[in-house]
């Protein structure tokens, strides 16, 4: 499906270095800006000798956080998908609110090193119109981990998507894609026949910075682990700084359960695997993949909202007016202040979301 996907975009077989450019350099993270990085290298290389795994420095946070797992959320429904790949079979989580009746369906997919849970104050706010489902994508959250890491890719991401759409039964659904999610979107909205009728992309396009690419390269999959959750959440909390300005209860809500316990320290949850595909990145490839995703951009048919916080080093503002030049279908905002990318969190970006839902 995926190859005739390719071969439909570039009216020829896909080669092998597209497929390589694929599953790595359009892969984006929602990772620090350089300030943030720094500051957290710094504080991290002061309490750890290299080279053990990266540590939080040794802080205190303004509120109790208990070394748990946070606690399921009761309106969320959590099932699984069988997908396949070609090292073998895995699940795929995904979590749900509102009616599972409810035929009007918003899929949220979240960036790189990213889950699910990221979407939980959207997904609450827009279950009394939807059925909101945001998955794990695979070597996340609850997902499995490929055996194989260079599938790590869109295709991948792309077929495991078609998978849930299949069991489900959808038809017809709406789409919020953050970083890498809305990557995923873009190749799912351009195919024949397409689900998706609105999409907002948030902090993301076919031009990818290198600024920013490089800095993905150089923080993705550094070994992670902490003594204690408090210190864990301290670290993600910096390195997601660029994302806006939050409460520490909005912060522990939101990265807590990017955090799982692994014996007597904690892990984030993801697969530290996933950075493997950019090993191929090179500049070759890397122009493939951006003409690639513009091929894909183009055939979109949805009508879209291009989201860009205006700090973002991720994708500029010059993209984001070409996105709009060439695609008829699309319109776009600026959130003041913010950079890759905006949590939608906060009641102003939820009911930015809302309106282009409505």
């Amino acid at each position: 499906m995926l190859k005739r996907l390719l071969q439909r975009l570039f009216k020829r077989n896909p080669q092998s270095s597209f497929e390589i450019k694929l599953d790595s350099s359009v892969e984006l993270s929602q990772a620090p800006s350089s300030k943030a990085e720094d500051k957290v290298k710094t504080e991290v290389r002061s309490e750890v000798a290299a080279p053990a795994p990266l540590s939080a420095p040794a802080i205190d946070y303004p509120i109790p956080v208990e070394d748990v797992p946070d606690l399921p959320d009761p309106e969320c429904r959590t099932n699984y998908v069988q997908c396949v790949s070609t090292s073998g079979m895995h699940k795929m989580a995904y979590h749900e609110w509102g009616d599972p009746n409810n035929q009007r369906v918003l899929i949220c997919v979240h960036g790189l090193t990213r889950r699910g849970s990221d979407f939980t104050v959207l997904a609450k706010a827009m279950s009394d119109r939807y059925r909101v489902i945001c998955p794990d994508i695979v070597g996340r959250g609850d997902s499995d981990w490929l055996e194989n890491p260079m599938l790590y890719g869109i295709p991948q991401y792309v077929t495991d998507m078609n998978a849930l759409f299949a069991q489900l039964g959808l038809r017809q659904v709406d789409w919020f894609g953050t970083s890498m999610g809305g990557l995923i979107g873009t190749f799912m909205a351009s195919q024949k026949n397409a689900p998706i009728k609105k999409m907002i992309l948030n902090d993301v396009g076919p031009r990818i910075e290198p600024t920013a690419l490089k800095r993905l390269g150089d923080y993705v999959g550094k070994p992670l682990r902490f003594n204690s959750k408090k210190e864990g959440l301290i670290y993600l909390n910096r390195i997601c700084e660029p994302f806006g300005t939050f409460t520490p209860e909005q912060w522990k809500s939101y990265n807590g359960p990017h955090l799982k316990k692994d014996g007597d320290q904690w892990v984030v949850h993801y697969d530290p695997d996933i950075v493997k595909p950019f090993a191929a990145v090179n500049k070759m490839t890397a122009m493939m993949g951006e003409m690639m995703t513009w091929k894909a951009y183009d055939a979109i048919t949805a009508e879209m909202l291009i989201v860009r916080g205006s700090e973002s080093d991720l994708i500029s503002a010059a993209t984001v007016s070409e996105m709009c030049r060439r695609n008829p279908r699309a319109k776009s905002t600026e959130i003041l202040g913010v950079g890759h990318a905006p949590a939608f969190i906060t009641p102003e970006q939820v009911s930015l979301a809302r309106e282009f839902y409505s």
